[in-house]
């Protein structure tokens, strides 16, 4: 296990060697083995933060989890480091003596546990479940928790095993009339299994005590997932003020399941019994649990639009003891984040994308007032995530930005402070990449935003101008904002010698729900027209950016923008990099996994009930104008955007004898992840890139 001490001992050896001063560039190398720091947790005065950092292996690629700890006073220090072993998902309890984990050290994921106050204790596991525990959360009061983890609905425990398979039985899986999901995301459905939750006792060390209580009943009369498939968490579940009940959100899994959003509040009161739905008038989306600290008010995010999984998300307020329900921020034109209560239960703090930055807030629960916070200094605030409210005024919070990754930050007395360093060595090893913002009249005579990323120092003139990569968002409501990727990242490519344009185009968030909702029925129209006048603003603007020499790249709902710009705007560039993009309308209808989406953007109908729907913006109507060359890349387990989309565009560019590649990852979903296959994938797209703006 490389911890990211030595990697940046040995970065720091290796470019004294190498160069005086600085690193020619930063690579895909580079990027793939820099530090990941996530899941900050903190003690309620912010004393004692604990955090989870995944460093990479420079040469084998093998990731490793571990937790870090920072106190007041004291330099951050790897903790509970058990051998052969990732160490993830930390939780402190309110006083900050004692830290709960989870490892695999003894085969699976299990819990435990670590005294803070013994400078030698060790780690002790304190769950043996047959079961590995995928999630877990801690009580307010330290004595309880819910574990999670895929089991059968028929289980009655949280050690259930499941049955041996018939050795007669053939490897086909058969789904019965009615089904829910049959494949989700990347993983085939296992007929009657579903993320369950159970909530047990914890004995005075911190060891589970007793049999485990069913979040979803004993009488079998709840069938959904919870935590929610494929991306649900611990952000699903809460616990009451009281510690006596438990809160979650989930979607019952009936045959409509691919098609709803309807994702409700639940409460469990651990008595055996099904739980109650709390938010069962709106057949929209509810998620988000968050009662306050003096237990009078239970907070949660809804949608108002069923079917529509990026409709605005309105910030509720429950009265626990009468139920009255009332909007908190009607009249607020964001969609909030996340949630959480201050100490004194007088105020939420959210999170939201807010023209190119995802900043905090503050949500004052009389009157509705949202303030914007400021806790980073300057003019770029970036993506504040994972923010907790302490006591006497201060957060703990994680921020990143287009410079550079996640590090985790407290502030208090007015004050913040960066607790994780985990990357400023390796980055101040390369020359720096300038950021800049614009805006220009988009369609119809909207003010667009867009970012412009390149090489420091940079100003135009003969010898200073740079090709230039567009870059288009997926989502597609999304946003290019002034966030870090690990997956497209404007440094790297700028690194290496490009200027890369990105534009929040109409459909993107972060510029009200009318903004985002302009897409709809329109993926080929109004967005287009942003891209268009986009790059032409942002080559007007800056001298130093060659419009003779541009491509484009997307993924996603970009890959979809890449294959319709091959039959709309092939002329502006010399090449193009399309990743999962849809190619053929009619056939991802059928084939997507997530039908509520692609349903909800062309109108709410099936493809059978509105073709016209779908047709309007199909790239596949206009093949016979494809000439761009074209770089393809998709993989086998990616069930929203199915592989084969990929393959029928690639077809077509050879039918149409169009320059072209294919690049086809077996073990990737819709996004690329492991290390090795990032590397590949970008050496890839830069010998394309090189090929047809470089030489």
């Amino acid at each position: 296990m490389i911890t990211t001490r030595f990697r940046r001992l040995a970065t720091a050896l290796s470019l004294c060697v190498a160069t005086p001063a600085l690193a020619a560039s930063f690579t895909p190398q580079d990027l793939v083995t820099l530090a990941r720091v996530t899941a900050p947790v903190a003690s309620a005065d912010g004393s004692v933060v604990v955090w989870q950092q995944t460093d990479t292996d420079p040469v084998s690629y093998k990731r490793s989890t571990g937790l870090w700890i920072a106190r007041k006073g004291a330099a951050p220090a790897r903790i509970a480091d058990l051998a052969g072993a990732n160490e993830t998902s930390p939780s402190l309890s309110a006083d900050g003596k004692r830290l709960t984990f989870l490892s695999g050290q003894s085969g699976s994921d299990q819990l435990w546990s670590l005294d803070l106050t013994q400078p030698d204790a060790q780690p002790v596991q304190v769950s043996h479940f047959k079961t590995g525990v995928d999630g877990f959360l801690l009580s307010p009061d330290g004595k309880r928790l819910v574990v999670w983890a895929e089991l059968a609905r028929s289980c009655g425990s949280f050690d259930c095993t499941a049955p041996a398979a018939d050795a007669a039985a053939g490897s086909g899986r058969l789904y019965p009339d009615g089904v829910g999901f049959v494949r989700h995301w990347d993983t085939w459905a296992k007929p009657d299994a579903y993320n369950r939750a159970f909530a047990f006792t914890l004995g005075a060390d911190g060891a589970i005590a007793g049999e485990g209580v069913a979040i979803d009943g004993s009488e079998m009369l709840f069938t959904g997932d919870m935590p929610t498939k494929p991306y649900g968490g611990a952000e699903d579940f809460a616990w009451s003020a009281d510690s006596q009940s438990v809160y979650f959100a989930a979607r019952q899994s009936t045959r409509d399941e691919p098609r709803s959003t309807n994702i409700d509040i639940w409460q469990s009161k651990l008595d055996g019994k099904a739980p109650v739905n709390l938010s069962f008038g709106n057949k929209a989306t509810d998620t988000a649990p968050a009662p306050s600290p003096d237990g009078q008010w239970l907070a949660y995010a809804a949608m108002a639009r069923p079917g529509y999984e990026s409709d605005r998300l309105v910030v509720m307020l429950r009265n626990l003891k009468t139920g009255e329900v009332r909007p908190l921020t009607a009249a607020w034109d964001r969609s909030a984040a996340s949630l959480a209560w201050t100490p004194d239960s007088k105020a939420l703090i959210t999170t939201a994308d807010d023209v190119l930055d995802h900043p905090a807030f503050r949500i004052d629960i009389k009157s509705g007032k949202v303030e914007r916070l400021k806790l980073v200094e300057g003019a770029r605030e970036g993506h504040i995530s994972a923010i907790q409210p302490l006591a006497k005024d201060g957060f703990l919070f994680a921020r990143d930005s287009a410079s550079g990754p996640s590090e985790i930050y407290r502030t208090q007395g007015g004050k913040t402070t960066a607790l994780s360093h985990a990357n400023d060595a390796t980055l101040a090893a390369f020359p720096a990449v300038s950021v800049e913002r614009f805006s220009f009249t988009g369609a119809n005579a909207d003010t667009v935003h867009g970012m412009v990323y390149k090489p420091a120092g940079i100003s135009g003139g003969a010898s200073g101008k740079l090709p230039v990569l567009l870059f288009v968002h997926g989502g597609p409501q999304g946003s290019f904002n002034d966030g870090w990727s690990f997956r497209w990242n404007p440094r790297v490519f700028a690194s290496q010698g490009y200027a890369v344009v990105s534009v929040d185009f109409h459909g993107s968030t972060g510029y009200g729900q009318a903004f985002t909702d302009a897409i709809n029925r329109n993926w080929g129209g109004w967005p287009l027209e942003d891209l268009q006048k986009g790059l032409a603003a942002a080559l007007g603007k800056d001298a130093s950016l060659d419009g003779g020499k541009v491509c484009a790249l997307g993924a996603s709902y970009g890959g979809y923008m890449m294959n319709w710009i091959e039959g709309q705007w092939a002329d502006r560039f010399r090449c193009i990099v399309q990743h999962d993009g849809v190619f053929d309308a009619r056939a991802m209808a059928y084939e997507t996994d997530e039908l509520w989406f692609d349903e909800w953007e062309h109108g709410g109908h099936a493809y059978f009930e509105a073709p016209q729907e779908y047709e309007r913006w199909n790239p596949v109507n206009h093949v016979d104008k494809w000439k761009t060359p074209m770089l393809v890349i998709t993989s086998e387990k990616d069930f929203r955007i199915p592989y084969t989309q990929g393959l029928a565009a690639f077809t077509a560019l050879q039918r149409r004898n169009v320059p072209a590649q294919l690049l086809v990852f077996p073990d990737e979903n819709h996004w690329v992840l492991k290390p090795k296959n990032s590397l590949q994938w970008h050496s890839t797209v830069l010998h394309w890139l090189d090929r047809w703006l470089k030489h």
